[in-house]
């Protein structure tokens, strides 16, 4: 048998060649997922400035209908707090001053490297639940799940703060809820907003039955 002839090494001009063409196609795909990701992105500085040459390149034919970030972080400052009256030994009647139990929990999340599901959500959850089922006039229940919603909210405010304050027997409590919307970044053409709004709700009278399996 014959011996194998040497492969022909490619010229000059077709190693330039493939060279190009394997850089155009490396920048066209990088250039894609960038122009994708951009489209999907919560608004950032680049996604607002570039918002119409992005959208003409990704729709209709590579346009997304899911979010990269699900569920969209929260753009306000929520705080939720709790006053209660309380029945002391001499048989007088207190009313404590407000006590933010949203400041509480971003006690015990700050250095925690693992922080718990219920310092994050619980409390605000509830607070969140409680809103989306009562009426804002004279907070009256929406059908049986907005009844639910209030013994929760008042069971997790009560685990909180337990069945005494300074000495005295809790017997009713107020939830508030506090909420400033955060100021939009320095790139954004929103205008900042400076206005704080408040909710308070009624006063729920505590029994002893309201502490049972806190």
């Amino acid at each position: 048998m014959g011996a194998t002839p040497p492969p022909v090494p490619w010229s000059r001009g077709a190693r330039v060649t493939l060279a190009a063409a394997a850089l155009t196609l490396a920048g066209a795909l990088l250039a894609h997922l960038a122009f994708v990701f951009l489209s999907i992105a919560p608004p950032n500085a680049l996604s607002v400035r570039h918002r119409d040459a992005v959208e003409a390149y990704v729709q209709p034919e590579f346009g997304q209908d899911w979010k990269l970030f699900a569920p969209n972080p929260m753009q306000r400052n929520d705080a939720v707090g709790v006053r209660v009256n309380t029945l002391g030994p001499d048989g007088r009647y207190h009313q404590s001053e407000w006590i933010n139990l949203t400041a509480q929990d971003i006690e015990a999340i700050h250095g925690n490297p693992a922080p718990s599901h219920v310092d994050q959500n619980m409390l605000r959850r509830a607070w969140d639940a409680y809103v989306a089922t009562h009426s804002l006039k004279g907070d009256r229940p929406k059908g049986a799940r907005g009844v639910m919603t209030r013994d929760y909210l008042e069971r997790v405010v009560l685990q909180r703060i337990g069945s005494t304050w300074n000495g005295g027997r809790i017997v009713s409590v107020q939830v508030g809820g506090r909420f400033t919307l955060v100021d939009p970044p320095e790139w954004s053409s929103e205008t900042p907003s400076d206005t704080t709004d408040y909710r308070l709700l009624p006063w729920w009278t505590v029994t002893e039955q309201d502490h049972r399996s806190l």
